[in-house]
């Protein structure tokens, strides 16, 4: 198949030009002009990478994460970059990929480094109801990003490490969301909520911001996925309420699904002329539901919608450059709200961030939503 027999030559390109010093997937570290740091991006990157090596075993793929991981991670444990007491949520997201590590190759270093992350979830300042903020930077504040970041991690380090103790907690945080950020008109959650509803973007009286953004529902329904992928499902009560939340999600975010497969920037509003088909979201989306199909958690028939949005976003989006190379386009560079560029989360505003291509925001749910295919 030419969408498969090209994905697979832009994945050798991404790989060829990359490494920890200077990933070429990473276009906010780029402009930055800085030294790379331990970060999301890179996170869902090797992530992606993993689950290659798990599917097709090639060599190459886990030595690519060793070196890249092991230029963070000291044989100490220690993370370079890495301060727990920024309580940054998005700086836990690539520790999920040191429980992959720590299994595939044995070494203590991996392990240690998994201490060192958990330490920043216990650690966590908190809303008044329990969340966890979403960084020290925005005190009180919750966003979809941020379940994605540190749900999976969090459960899994829980199963794994710590006898479940705190399984109570990751609900109740989750039940939260769905009470304070789902518009129950759509089925579909705000990007963020102030519980202070003192931030100038949130509603003064609900606390949520303005509109539906279509990465952040990306990262929110992954976190749901990979959560339960990671709980055991003997808590019944808890497991169950989280896979009928995952489950309503779904359906609220299949209809808004475009004819093409993909889904719009502002999810609910194809018809405003500003809007456009969105690659990372329509990515994770495309993941999301290849894998809760796999694993049980949502009916079989969204499969459909999964395959839709996984070729339709290649259809759309991958194609050659000027320069005859493959390149991954359409994809929003960054957004959130608040910050020092006063971020409003108006339409406006998420239509004015940049687009850009060959960022790992949607080459690595493209390559997860890949493996899921390679699976089937």
């Amino acid at each position: 198949m030419k969408e498969i027999r090209e994905l697979k030559e832009y994945i050798e390109l991404i790989l060829k030009k990359s490494t920890a010093e200077n990933p070429y997937w990473n276009k906010e570290k780029i402009q930055s002009g800085k030294e790379n740091t331990w970060n999301y991006i890179d996170g869902c990157m090797i992530y992606a990478i993993l689950e290659l090596y798990k599917m097709t075993k090639d060599q190459k793929y886990l030595d690519f994460s060793v070196e890249f991981v092991n230029s963070f991670v000291d044989e100490e444990g220690k993370i370079r970059t890495y301060k727990v007491e920024e309580y940054n949520l998005d700086n836990i997201n690539p520790g999920k990929n040191l429980f992959t590590l720590y299994d595939l190759t044995g070494d203590e270093h991996y392990k240690k480094a998994l201490q060192l992350i958990y330490r920043q979830i216990e650690e966590m300042p908190r809303t008044p109801s329990g969340n966890f903020w979403h960084k020290e930077i925005y005190p009180n504040q919750v966003w979809l990003d941020g379940i994605y970041m540190a749900m999976p991690f969090y459960m899994e380090y829980e199963t794994r490490f710590n006898a479940m103790r705190n399984y109570k907690d990751i609900y109740h945080q989750l039940l939260n969301v769905r009470d304070k950020m789902r518009d129950p008109e759509t089925g579909l959650y705000f990007h963020g909520f102030d519980e202070s509803r003192e931030i100038f973007w949130a509603d003064k009286e609900k606390g949520t911001s303005k509109n539906f953004w279509l990465r952040a529902l990306g990262w929110f329904l992954i976190g749901l996925v990979d959560t339960l992928e990671k709980m055991v499902n003997q808590i019944y009560h808890e497991y169950r309420e989280i896979k009928t939340m995952l489950n309503e999600l779904v359906k609220s975010l299949v209809k808004y699904q475009d004819e093409s497969g993909m889904f719009y920037q502002i999810i609910d509003k194809k018809d405003d002329e500003r809007n456009y088909l969105e690659t990372s979201g329509s990515a994770i989306i495309a993941f999301g539901l290849l894998k809760a199909v796999r694993l049980g958690f949502i009916h079989e028939k969204y499969k459909v919608n999964g395959e839709k949005a996984f070729y339709g976003t290649i259809e759309e989006y991958l194609g050659k450059n000027e320069q005859g190379e493959l390149q991954l386009g359409g994809i929003c560079l960054v957004a959130g709200l608040g910050g020092k560029e006063k971020r409003d989360g108006t339409l406006e505003y998420y239509f004015s961030e940049p687009v850009v291509e060959n960022e790992a925001k949607g080459v690595a749910p493209l390559i997860m939503a890949y493996t899921e295919i390679l699976k089937d």
